[in-house]
């Protein structure tokens, strides 16, 4: 089997990996600040990692993935007082979201979901490591910070010049004292706001919560060992919080914090990053309103190499939902083909060989979507021969599993039956048909759409107008609805 290579954002370079123990790779990914939903930049991050954690099974490893849950931070806590809430009632309907989000994106469940409130004596003894090792001090006000002059490699991941941070950039934007401004903070002192709020601690300097960088490194420690094999994030997360992770964890340990790290790049609207201080945030549930599949969303994703920008524009949009939609007909095609031919065994073993490849050469999903598409070519072919090899058609099936098993692109099929009793119950002119375009909610309305138009088609039928009823074949036809005429009425799927 072909070697795996990811590039390590440490190295700069692209290297081969396995996992420590040749078995199971130890994986630890940010996960989302769980005071509002995740938006699609987000996401397109949660799908690099999934992507990720699919071709390392591919490639017959097992995976341990952690993604922790950030649900205590400056965010969190100003946004429960300003509600007059607890950071607990903040953002436990927040965490119901992302799970409900990432299971319509077919993101599969991390082994792990850590919340930091979870793991608070995990952290504080952490602390008390630093400070026990002389890395870490107590300020006047009772906050414990991490003295960066006091770890010489602090710059390694991000390549950064100590000497050139100056006070003000995000890494010292803390509100308390300290006795250098690059120093970022371990554990915060209470205010009375993080009391009411329900996010302050018993420590051995006092009551306090925990700082952002803390929380990964005790999570990921804990969970994973003290060395991890693969540790993920957007590119946004290389400075300061992995640069940081890494500060504290090895200072504290002596041991490489994580063996490869791995970032994947943003996601832009119209050519800016999305965030949510530009104003031009989506959402999971802006897709779902507009009948967007997450087969859809992925065939986008994955359509762009995971280390390169990613501009959301409409027509991408509309080209991967066709896209999508080709490959689900595909689908339906092939598992209802009753043989096949020698040349279709040849176009499953190159689909095989040719996606493998390239997953396992740094992620390329692009190069590997595209030889889906080339098998599809090949196959629709062969499938037009009506061969009768079984095994050739078997052998299809599999290489396409395989491979679609790791982009999970067949979009999610729906179907139905207007009883030919129901023709009779609608009346409707083609051309208000044709010019009401199909609800952009959820997909209940539009198969309601659909039946509304084929009871309409029905009726035509029924006073002879076939030159209406066609028109409203070709409408559905155009949107990928497909049709069939049986005694019991007509039958519809869409995907």
């Amino acid at each position: 089997m072909a070697d795996f290579q990811l590039y390590n954002t440490m190295t700069r370079a692209v290297e081969p990996f396995a996992p420590a123990d040749g078995r199971t790779v130890r994986m630890y990914t940010c996960g989302p600040t769980v005071y509002n939903p995740a938006h699609l930049g987000n996401f397109r991050t949660f799908l690099f990692e999934d992507l990720l954690r699919r071709v390392l099974r591919l490639r017959g490893w097992a995976v341990e993935q952690v993604m922790n849950l950030t649900d205590v931070d400056d965010k969190i806590i100003r946004r429960a007082s300003e509600q007059g809430r607890t950071i607990r009632e903040v953002t436990e309907p927040v965490v119901e979201i992302f799970h409900r989000d990432r299971e319509y994106l077919r993101i599969e469940p991390a082994e792990h979901y850590p919340k930091a409130t979870d793991y608070i004596p995990q952290m504080i003894a952490l602390v008390e490591r630093l400070v026990a090792r002389g890395v870490a001090y107590q300020a006047e006000d009772g906050s414990v910070y991490f003295a960066i002059a006091r770890f010489p490699e602090y710059g390694r991941l991000s390549r950064l010049d100590t000497r050139e941070i100056k006070a003000g950039a995000r890494v010292s934007q803390d509100d308390y004292s300290k006795e250098n401004a690059q120093d970022f903070a371990l554990w915060k002192a209470a205010k009375e706001e993080d009391e009411r709020a329900g996010a302050a601690w018993d420590s051995p300097w006092g009551r306090g919560r925990p700082g952002w960088h803390l929380e990964c490194s005790a999570m990921a420690m804990d969970i994973l060992g003290e060395t991890l094999d693969l540790h993920c994030g957007g590119i946004d997360l290389v400075f300061p919080h992995h640069e940081d992770e890494i500060a504290q964890s090895e200072a504290a340990t002596g041991r490489t914090f994580s063996r490869v790290w791995c970032h994947g790049e943003f996601l832009l609207t119209e050519g800016a990053k999305m965030a949510k201080r530009v104003g031009n945030v989506q959402n999971v549930a802006d897709l779902r309103e507009q009948g967007i599949s997450a087969a859809a969303v992925r065939h986008l994703v994955f359509s762009t190499h995971y280390r390169q920008q990613l501009n959301l524009q409409p027509e991408a949009v509309e080209a991967a939902m066709k896209g999508a939609q080709r490959v689900g007909t595909f689908a339906d095609r092939l598992a209802e083909a009753r043989g096949g031919t020698r040349e279709l065994a040849a176009a499953a073993e190159e689909l095989e060989r040719s996606a493998s490849e390239a997953l396992f050469d740094d992620l390329n999903a692009p190069k590997a979507l595209a030889a889906l598409h080339v098998f599809i070519n090949r196959a629709n072919a062969e499938l037009d021969q009506r061969g009768s090899d079984a095994a050739a058609l078997e052998s299809a099936r599999q290489a396409f599993a395989r491979i679609n098993g790791v982009l999970d692109v067949v979009p999610e099929a729906r179907s139905g039956l207007v009883a030919a009793a129901d023709g009779a119950a609608e009346v409707a002119r083609l051309d208000g048909l044709v010019a009401a375009e199909p609800p952009a909610g959820e997909a209940d309305a539009y198969d309601a759409w659909i039946a509304r138009s084929l009871r309409s088609r029905l009726h035509f039928r029924r006073q002879r107008d076939f030159a209406q009823a066609d028109g409203i074949r070709g409408m559905l036809t155009e949107r990928g609805i497909e049709i069939e005429d049986t005694p019991e009425g007509t039958r519809w799927k869409r995907r």
